[in-house]
């Protein structure tokens, strides 16, 4: 019922004239809109996590209202130089996707480019390198292909041997157990990758089928290098998706990660994204001594220059949000209207 009379109200604003008072006003240009993707959906992915993953049908929908709306679509890196030199031009926005998965290479990038769009991706590199599903979110996965069901058998892998997967609780109870499970025993990513594998065979999902199709796999070196010479902007998202609070290996996450992106682009990264958008203060002076020149959050909200570089906030669009709510904050009108702005501080387990 609330997200019904929001929408209702945001439509009554837009046909008041609002939306285009906004878009055009003075306020707006001296603001910077930066939008934040995970996953375009090379299946079913978006009804499983609605809230990582998109429909490719939608993704063009609102490349569509960008184009339509006459939006300046910016590179992150010129686009904070700009808003700090107060020479933004009107409508200003930046596109950045998280993670680097394969989808994106499939999905989104060959829209992006119809569209002439360009666009920020912030790379992890890890499974880069290791060519394999990322494992707690196959597991994740696995599971909720067999949802609503009891399977018996989890004793083969060294779980309860009923299994209850009739609710999302239960599901990710599993996984959690699978995770703690892998790091106990110190395994390798192949390791864990032979459980995700087992997980399957239990549950009855044919893993060599998603596993070919590359569902829940990083975009490969060769992958990276190719967009890059196309002008995809490739950043920092840490090697193996985490921000140790311990400073030598928080730096390490950053220099490998940053290692790895020059030897596939030639150029070197100084614009950095927080994994699952985790961020503590104590972080800023490290990624500064890096010579890390931006960080974005996943906090909502526009960008001004005087916002702190290091905890930028973004707009997280999901296949929740509807077109009228995306145009609200394309104009400005959902960030004046916005009232939760923290994002919840939810920390995904790496790999090793």
């Amino acid at each position: 019922m609330l997200k019904q009379t929001k929408v209702a109200a945001l439509k009554a604003l837009k046909v008041a004239g609002a939306f285009s008072l906004m878009r055009d006003s003075r306020w707006r240009q001296d603001r910077l809109l930066i939008f934040c993707y995970h996953g375009i959906s090379l299946d079913d992915e978006h009804h499983w996590r609605p809230a990582l993953y998109m429909a490719p049908t939608q993704l063009e929908t609102r490349l569509s209202l960008l184009k339509a709306g006459g939006y300046n679509v910016l590179l992150l890196g010129e686009a904070l130089q700009r808003l700090q030199a107060g020479s933004l031009p009107q409508r200003s926005v930046a596109i950045t996707f998280d993670d680097g998965t394969y989808d994106f290479y499939r999905r989104a990038y060959p829209l992006l480019r119809r569209y002439g769009f360009p666009v920020t991706v912030y790379q992890t590199t890890y499974y880069s390198d290791h060519q394999l599903p990322v494992f707690n979110l196959m597991c994740s996965y696995l599971l909720w292909k067999q949802r609503g069901k009891m399977l018996s058998g989890g004793s083969a892998i060294g779980l309860d041997d009923q299994l209850d997967l009739r609710a999302e609780a239960g599901r990710q109870q599993i996984v959690r157990k699978l995770i703690a499970m892998a790091e106990e025993r110190g395994l390798s990513g192949q390791e864990k990758n032979e459980i995700a594998r087992d997980l399957a065979s239990v549950v009855g999902v044919d893993y060599d089928d998603l596993a070919s199709r590359r569902l829940l796999h990083v975009m490969k070196p060769e992958e990276v290098k190719e967009l890059a010479v196309e002008g995809v902007d490739f950043q920092l998202h840490t090697h193996r998706h985490r921000t140790p609070r311990d400073r030598s290996l928080f730096q390490r996450e950053i220099r490998e990660n940053r290692d790895r992106l020059t030897q596939l682009t030639g150029k070197v990264a100084s614009h950095f994204c927080f994994p699952s958008g985790v961020y503590d203060r104590q972080f800023l002076p490290w990624l500064s001594e890096e010579g890390v020149q931006s960080a974005t959050t996943c906090d909502v909200g526009m960008v001004t220059s005087k916002d702190e570089p290091l905890l930028l906030p973004r707009f997280i669009d999901t296949t929740r949000r509807s077109d009228v709510e995306f145009e609200s904050w394309l104009t400005g009108v959902g960030d004046l209207l916005a009232v939760r702005r923290a994002a919840t501080q939810r920390y995904i387990p790496p790999p090793d």
